[in-house]
């Protein structure tokens, strides 16, 4: 990004010096979920200097938003999470590798440069069905972000360099001469068919000013079907000399010997020099020609066959001199010199032949795709990543990626920067991923391959992939192991949060974990989902959290009664268990949740009018040491409403017994000035009653109590059977 365009301007055109003169200056900051910026004026002065300029601007300023990068579109993103499989293959492929091979290249691991040729032809590959879907002439709603033309440009960088640095195995040192033909013939295709149908339309196509040039193009790039049948057709041309040479030519051209039609390269350097003997024969017959007759009324056909015989000679100056003609560049010469002028060239000569061309014809500098070509055949593979970046950052990326193992980039870290040349690039294509939130996946999985530093800004992402807490329903991350693997659908909070701590734990990033756990349990809490913030909050292993939301559970029963009480510990009650069998769960924490649970459960059977098993929950959250002293008041007094609520007897003598116990202990306690630890949370829900008129209250609990065990005592006196609960109680 060279400038951002700020949109309404900030000032007119030419109100650059009045907008410093008001005091006033630019500043940004970046948003810490995306790449993205918000910019806005600010003061560059101090408050009292600002009000003493006579300038006045707009109490109200205008804060714009903008990318450092073209946030991705959806054609752009499918590439982007396409290749990305390609790169993970990658990255496990380069894990299998021992650490102690250093080099691929000098242990000649022939399993492993093999996978990583076919994973470079997988990148060619899908750029070009990149290229062939964005050449389509469809009507498109949204234009493409990158049109076919850019991704013809990464299809033809991708492939060349599988064919200077990736070659097939055993081919490493042969001449490369026929491959660089090929790439050039599939990218660059010339001449161009359409010439080929014109001129074969015609009785005499040696009579278009285009047929000579065509048929020099056709064998420049060995192409010998087009070459002979144009040659064929010289059977009709008036000069006998002529027809015959072309006779002999045709041959000449069809048995060019070709490497991969020998099973040795010595075989295939023997039946070459038989070839050349001959061209070099064809030569003297045209020599023999006389000057008179090397022409006819539409061209010099002389002058162009011997051009042609002076290719297949292999004559520099003359296949130079040709390609100049014929408006070729210098990749059309540095091909044709491994195929005619040395045909034993291999890769590691390559860059002084280019280096030789191109003095005298250079790469089009404006044009970047030749420029990276150029570093290419030239082994700068500095210079073409360089250049690549400017490209597509995820060109550089990968190809660095690439690179490095093949020990084609130094793989040293810098000691300034703290990064190698491989991870500068992956950190840069990571940087613009960054820019849309939902690659959050990819950007880490980039990020992690880059050392530290990477695995540092991954930390960061994670802890800022943006979900959705109000979420309905769901799985905790506890009970989720269990079911599917702990993933849901990426659609709602929990599949989202899930997959960032199945990322966290892939990468082995624990502190990134516990923390995305800590805030998802927050959030959660926010929006009052119980069950979902005490699971995130143990996973996290963050026992004050689960504390506090105990804390907050309870006091739902304090300012809203035990109704939404109740309901909210539904989606408790079934972590408890998991809770209990957590190895370094804190036991006063479980405790609390504990009475939470039983506590709302003593209330939905008190509100199904199920009083016998509620009485039964009451009494033995006391007799169990489950219910906390500050409830002791509450609890009490929970107890004397079922009593006045039900005549049956819903307590044995030694129940009542043991509420009135209870109860007697508060007392005592109060009379001691500790009353607050007992009745604390009585005075909350007595909307903020005072110590004494929670006394009061627990007095009309004792005389409950008391009555019902004189009813007790006198039942049983009688010998009666007392109803109510089952013996035991």
């Amino acid at each position: 990004m060279d400038s951002l365009q700020l949109f309404p301007p900030l000032h007119e055109r030419g109100k650059e010096k009045a907008f410093v003169q008001s005091g006033r200056t630019l500043s940004a900051t970046q948003s810490p979920r995306d790449s993205s910026l918000a910019v806005f004026a600010t003061n560059a002065v101090e408050p009292k200097a600002l009000s003493a300029l006579k300038t006045a601007y707009p109490t109200q300023q205008d804060v714009y938003t903008a990318s450092i990068d073209l946030v991705p579109s959806s054609e752009r993103r499918l590439f982007i999470t396409d290749t990305s499989v390609i790169f993970a293959a990658f990255q496990n492929l380069m894990k299998t590798v021992s650490p102690e091979d250093t080099s691929l290249l000098s242990q000649r691991d022939e399993r492993t440069l093999g996978m990583m040729t076919k994973l470079a032809l997988d990148y060619v590959n899908f750029t070009r069905e990149c290229w062939v879907h964005a050449s389509q002439p469809v009507k498109r709603v949204v234009p493409l972000q990158y049109d076919a033309a850019h991704y013809r440009s990464l299809y033809t960088c991708l492939s060349l360099f599988v064919v200077l640095y990736l070659p097939d195995s055993g081919f490493e040192d042969a001449p490369v001469g026929e491959e660089l033909m090929e790439w050039l013939n599939i990218h660059f295709i010339e001449p161009s068919s359409e010439e080929g149908d014109l001129l074969s339309s015609q009785s005499h196509p040696w009579e278009d000013e285009n047929f000579w040039p065509y048929l020099t193009k056709t064998v420049l790039r060995g192409l010998s079907k087009a070459s002979v049948f144009f040659l064929n057709t010289l059977s009709q041309h008036q000069s006998e000399h002529l027809q015959d040479l072309a006779e002999r030519l045709a041959p000449i051209l069809e048995s060019h010997p070709r490497l991969i039609q020998f099973s040795t390269e010595r075989d295939f350097v023997v039946a070459f020099r038989r070839w050349k003997e001959k061209v070099k024969s064809l030569r003297l017959e045209l020599d023999r020609v006389p000057e008179d007759v090397r022409h006819d009324d539409f061209a010099d056909w002389w002058n162009h066959l011997s051009g042609i015989v002076g290719i297949l000679e292999g004559r520099q100056e003359v296949i130079r001199n040709i390609c100049v003609d014929l408006g070729s560049d210098w990749k059309e010469v540095c091909s044709a010199w491994g195929v005619f002028i040395d045909h034993r060239l291999r890769r590691q000569d390559l860059p002084d032949v280019v280096s030789q061309i191109m003095q005298d014809m250079p790469p089009d500098p404006t044009d970047i795709e030749d420029m990276i070509h150029a570093a290419l055949f030239s082994g700068q593979l500095t210079g073409a990543l360089s250049r690549a970046a400017k490209l597509d950052v995820w060109l550089a990326a990968h190809w660095a990626d690439m690179m490095e193992p093949l020990e084609l980039l130094d793989a040293r870290v810098d000691e300034e920067s703290e990064l190698s040349v491989r991870q500068q690039y992956v950190l840069a294509y990571a940087q613009y991923l960054h820019s849309d939130p939902a690659l959050w996946r990819i950007t880490v999985d980039y990020l992690c391959s880059c050392g530290p530093i990477g695995r540092e800004r991954a930390d960061q992402v994670l802890l800022r992939v943006p979900f959705n807490s109000k979420f309905q329903g769901g799985h905790s991350p506890i009970v989720a192991e269990v079911q599917n693997g702990g993933l849901r659908s990426s659609d709602d909070a929990v599949g989202v949060l899930n997959e960032v701590i199945r990322t966290c734990t892939e990468y082995e990033r624990e502190s990134a974990r516990r923390m995305v756990s800590q805030i998802a349990a927050q959030k959660f809490l926010q929006e009052k989902q119980y069950g979902l913030a005490i699971s995130y909050a143990a996973s996290a292993e963050y026992w004050t959290g689960v504390g506090r939301i105990v804390d907050s559970i309870l006091t739902e029963y304090v300012l809203h009664g035990p109704e939404a009480f109740a309901q909210s510990v539904i989606t408790v009650a079934p972590i408890l268990q998991e809770l209990r069998a957590h190895p370094d769960a804190s036991g006063i924490f479980i405790h609390r949740l504990m009475f939470a649970v039983r506590y709302a459960e003593y209330h939905r059977r008190r509100l199904n009018g199920d009083l016998h098993e509620a009485a039964l929950d009451l009494l033995a959250m006391l007799q169990e040491d489950i219910a906390p002293k500050t409830w002791w008041g509450v609890i009490l007094c929970d107890a004397a409403e079922l009593l006045k609520a039900d005549g049956t007897m819903l307590f044995s003598p030694s129940g009542v017994v043991q509420l009135l116990k209870r109860l007697e202990e508060v007392h005592i306690r109060a009379a001691q000035g500790s009353g607050s630890d007992y009745l604390s949370v009585l005075m909350k829900t007595m909307k903020g009653a005072t110590e004494k008129e929670a006394l009061q209250r627990l007095r009309s609990a004792r005389l409950a109590l008391a009555k019902s065990y004189a009813r007790c005592t006198m039942l049983g006196a009688g010998g009666r059977e007392i109803p109510g609960p089952l013996p035991g109680v």
